[in-house]
């Protein structure tokens, strides 16, 4: 039954990511910039403004990564619309979206807690975290994995910002979360990157991808958990 649980579990979690692949299409930012009418990117609005600072187009995508909400879901399709490599963009935007994870790891407690003792500390606070434990009510059932797959998903309301901030409402330890959130960057990075080069045909690619790599995930994860209970099982009370 418990096993029945998990599998079904694990479904839902790739039905998400699928629909979540589908999502980031409508979202991203078109290919070529001579066929784009009307609509701009949240990412695009950035990078024209720290383009017009002087920052180096490497730079500019190195920092889009880093901000929230829109992270390398923004810095990727911005990327290419430069005509950067496109390793490199990867690179660069995976590299600055891990940049804040350790510091709010680190530094969220002591803020938060320091800033609660105001009311307005205390309702920012007490409404993000609220959001946070919302967004990510899942994760805490597979921890690891499921907060690997949250922040793989490609949308607004995940990512690596969020996923930190589950992390630490969890209780998780420095070590796994940075881990987790790395994993799920690095395959967000994939799945951004293949959309922006391939359209649909990226987004089937993406979702075979991620359908690979979450059964495989499971597969090892659920394998262990036996492997424990038949160890557990084992060493039984000494006669």
């Amino acid at each position: 039954m418990i096993r029945m649980k998990r599998w079904i579990m694990t479904g839902l979690m790739l039905v998400v990511m699928l629909v979540g692949t589908a999502m980031a299409i409508e979202s991203s930012v078109p290919l070529d910039e001579e066929t784009h009418h009307g609509h701009v990117s949240t990412g695009e609005r950035i990078a024209r403004v720290l383009r017009r600072a002087g920052l180096p187009d490497g730079v500019v995508v190195f920092l889009i990564s880093a901000l929230p909400i829109v992270e390398l879901r923004g810095s990727i399709p911005v990327g290419h619309i430069f005509k950067m490599n496109p390793l490199t963009v990867y690179v660069l935007s995976v590299a600055g979206n891990m940049v804040p994870v350790p510091l709010i790891l680190v530094f969220l407690g002591p803020i938060s807690e320091f800033c609660m003792r105001f009311k307005l500390g205390r309702w920012f606070f007490e409404w993000l975290f609220a959001r946070t434990r919302r967004k990510s009510a899942d994760i805490e059932k597979y921890e690891t994995l499921g907060l690997t797959v949250f922040v793989a998903i490609p949308l607004p309301v995940t990512g690596a910002w969020t996923g930190a901030m589950a992390a630490f409402l969890m209780g998780m330890s420095f070590r796994h979360a940075m881990v987790s959130i790395f994993m799920g960057v690095l395959i967000a990075g994939i799945i951004m990157t293949i959309l922006s080069l391939m359209g649909w045909i990226g987004a089937i690619v993406a979702g075979i991808v991620l359908i690979g790599i979450a059964f495989s995930g499971m597969a090892r994860w659920l394998k262990k958990e036996e492997a424990a209970a038949v160890d557990a099982g084992g060493q039984g009370p000494a006669a």
